[in-house]
């Protein structure tokens, strides 16, 4: 017997009284309930409708919705009521066809046109551009179709605050709001540990379920707290290398020690090319790494993806591991934020440019989307590019991480 939240209970009586809209937003905090509530509602309206129609799941990428989205669903239903191939990007669900596609930018609503869709599915919604929005209901063009789509909370400037969710009354519109305490089957201690973990704009958004405007430093950096005197031991833990490459822009290096849970950012090297008015090459860099590193085994080196002739140098003199750091700005800032507030990211006293960007690093307050301002920012994306490719990875499967990683939230429930 399938055990719902009261919260759940809730809408899924909407379903069974015919009290759904055109358009159903389930949006709110991380952990809620929502995405799992979502898909259980989805398949059950799939099943009530006509059998020869077409339906589509989407999310901001393929990869992304199996994750979110498709394996939960399968797990629900079962293998024999719902199967789905990404390489086809389709499935069937109690028989009915389900298109997927990636909405992850402005041409994705090209992929769309010329459909007629009895219903959709959307993981994420404010992850998607307008257009591709504004398309896909144009797509719903039958009797009866509907959509049914889950967000996080975002900038108060979203489109889809402005255009949809202010504009409730005007539209065809169910918008139901979800917060981590109507989770009633979390485990208490991981609730307070995730409200814990979130700082800041994220607390609003992913714990209170707020539209907030992102404003103010990006991260709440406590000296007392963050800042260590101690470098670890001879021979203990993991060591990393997180790079920003820039040559008039600074060029911006950390060595870290991960041990028991910890990272510390060892040592830096940090070079503006504008401010020496004297520009370096990639094999000078590339000297300046050597002499980072030292002695220390480093397992590999995390770059800035956009580096390729660095990246390149790297591989060439074969001493270090190289790998493309992921440069999710929102999702990394928002882990860091996490690893700060728990304890796990500390940064050593001679590590002057990078304590001196914690406190400098700030939202830009005047954009429609969040964004920090592009000052200040150096030690700041290579700190983020260590956390989002390498902390991310040895911090999964802790259970008090989940959903935190990367933004996503692949274990809700």
């Amino acid at each position: 017997m399938v055990n719902y939240t009261p919260k759940q209970r809730e809408l899924m009586r909407l379903w069974q009284k015919n009290e759904l809209a055109r358009i159903n937003l389930l949006e709110g905090s991380v952990s809620s309930g929502k995405t799992w509530i979502s898909l259980v509602l989805w398949a059950f309206w799939v099943k009530t409708m006509p059998e020869d129609r077409l339906y589509l799941m989407c999310a901001k990428s393929l990869t992304t919705l199996k994750r979110n989205c498709l394996l939960l669903l399968q797990e629900l239903v079962g293998e024999k009521n719902f199967t789905f191939s990404i390489p086809a990007k389709e499935g069937r669900l109690f028989g009915r066809q389900v298109l997927f596609e990636g909405a992850n930018d402005a041409r994705a609503e090209s992929k769309i046109r010329g459909m007629t869709l009895q219903g959709a599915y959307c993981d994420e919604l404010t992850q998607f551009p307008e257009d591709f929005f504004a398309m896909l209901l144009s797509r719903l063009r039958v009797s009866g179709a509907k959509l049914i789509a889950t967000t996080n909370p975002d900038n108060p400037s979203h489109w889809l605050m402005l255009r949809y969710i202010k504009r409730a009354d005007e539209l065809d519109f169910l918008d139901v709001k979800f917060t981590i305490d109507d989770n009633t089957m979390l485990p208490k201690d991981y609730v307070e540990n995730i409200k814990r973990e979130y700082t800041g704009v994220f607390y609003d958004r992913f714990i209170l379920g707020r539209w907030v405007v992102a404003e103010g430093l990006v991260y709440q950096f406590d000296r007392e707290r963050h800042i260590t005197a101690e470098t670890p031991a001879k021979g203990k833990g993991r060591w990393f290398i997180s790079v920003d490459y820039g040559t008039l822009n600074p060029f911006s290096a950390g060595l870290w020690c991960v041990a028991d849970g910890v990272a510390t950012r060892v040592r830096e090297y940090y070079y503006s090319g504008r401010e020496k008015t004297a520009l370096r090459t990639d094999e000078e860099y590339y000297a300046e790494l050597e002499r980072l590193a030292g002695g220390a085994p480093v397992e590999y080196v995390v770059v800035d993806p956009s580096a390729a002739s660095f990246i390149e140098t790297i591989r060439r003199h074969g001493r270090f591991p190289v790998r493309k750091a992921r440069n999710e700005v929102l999702s990394g800032i928002r882990l860091t934020a996490a690893l700060l507030r728990a304890g796990r990211l500390k940064i050593h006293e001679n590590c002057k440019d990078a304590i001196r960007e914690f406190g400098l690093y700030c939202w830009d307050e005047r954009g429609e989307t969040d964004r920090p301002l592009k000052v200040n920012d150096h030690a700041m994306d290579d700190i983020r590019y260590f956390c989002s490719t390498v902390m991310r990875r040895l911090l999964r499967g802790i259970p008090e991480w989940r959903g935190i990683d990367d933004g996503t939230e692949t274990l809700d429930m």
